[in-house]
């Protein structure tokens, strides 16, 4: 069943997506699955998110083990089918649209491996959860919590430097948010119509979001992992992740660092680096091709990886603790039910206990 290609807005709708045009194309998605895909391999695992909390490197030490695979592209979002597609039409990138596309990422896969996929993305869609329990049942989940103020602080930074965000205050981006919920003060067509990538606040719904997942799958199936532990014992966490995975925890991996949140150094050249790496403009698009017959794809990659390190980031300025100390108070209820939740005192790990 080769299936449909998943929809984009009308041109020139502007409004939020509604509650029904969310179910309509859940339901689309969900009997594309059910069709027959015969001789397909369903991820056995996912890792959710949340963003900024060390899934990319989790990610890439997972995919360097001999049991496990994971796909070169880190996230296909297919089951967020309420989210605009990472890979659009006509995009350099474009992964395809269709179930089959999807899951023709994993046809690398020896049938001896796990085979797995981590799309941030998940753990805030609306639809990726009950998706993904259709496509498959038995799916272990993997989700990584990091205290909510530093993930909206971190969050906020690198979504302007993808040029997703053109608000560079989080303070005046934080009072926008409930305009964005209307479709306001976002820019583009895309963004007016998923007015969800720019409203960071409602993206901290650990409980929910936990037992909603524990509910689907089984509180055995759902691995919670905090940020602070990963970030103290990288290689600790990662063998816990292989045990919960079934793999061989002795098996030698590339243990990688996390990710850590940087600033743009020149917006000027920032702007020509996502130009050129898009292909925005024929003189992108020339360079990207001479570039593509004097070198191999993975030696382009490194470069640029390089050269953003070098020239197109700094470490953060100091936050406003104005904005933290209001982030942390407004989320404080939300840390005390996750501790509650999860039986584990987060409230002062994450430094909460004397807020008011």
């Amino acid at each position: 069943m080769a299936g449909s290609p998943r929809r984009s807005p009308p041109d020139g709708d502007n409004v939020p997506i509604s509650a029904s045009e969310i179910a309509a194309e859940r339901d689309r998605v969900a009997a594309e699955i059910r069709g027959p895909h015969p001789g397909r391999r369903v991820p056995d695992f996912f890792i959710v998110g949340h963003a900024r909390s060390g899934s990319s490197a989790l990610y890439q030490m997972l995919r360097s083990h001999s049991q496990v695979f994971m796909p070169e592209r880190k996230e296909p979002r297919f089951f967020a089918s309420d989210l605009p597609t990472r890979y659009k039409p006509g995009h350099p990138n474009k992964l395809g649209e269709t179930y089959d596309d999807y899951l023709a990422l994993f046809d690398g896969a020896k049938p001896e491996q796990r085979v797995g996929e981590a799309s941030p993305t998940y753990i805030w869609s609306q639809t990726a959860p009950e998706l993904i329990s259709i496509a498959q049942p038995s799916a272990r989940i993997i989700a990584i919590l990091r205290e909510p103020a530093s993930f909206v602080r971190s969050l906020h930074i690198k979504l302007v430097q993808r040029g997703v965000e053109t608000e560079k205050s989080l303070r005046k981006a934080l009072a926008l948010e409930e305009s964005r919920r209307q479709g306001r003060e976002l820019g583009g067509r895309v963004l007016a119509r998923f007015p969800q990538a720019l409203i960071y606040t409602d993206r901290v719904r650990y409980a929910a979001q936990v037992r909603r997942l524990r509910e689907l799958f089984s509180q055995e199936r759902v691995l919670v992992l905090i940020y602070d532990d990963y970030k103290r014992d990288n290689e600790g966490t990662v063998r816990k992740v292989q045990r919960f995975l079934d793999v061989d925890d002795a098996v030698p991996i590339a243990f990688s660092e996390i990710n850590h949140t940087v600033r743009v150094r020149s917006e000027r050249l920032h702007t020509l680096s996502r130009r050129v790496a898009s292909g925005q403009s024929p003189t992108a698009r020339a360079a990207r091709a001479a570039a593509r017959t004097l070198a191999p794809r993975g030696v382009i990659r490194e470069s640029a990886v390089a050269i953003g390190d070098r020239l197109l980031f700094a470490p953060p300025r100091a936050p406003d603790e104005g904005v933290m100390l209001a982030l942390r108070r407004r989320f404080k209820p939300e840390v005390v039910a996750l501790s509650e939740y999860l039986e584990r005192d987060l409230v002062s790990l994450w430094g909460y206990e004397q807020l008011d």
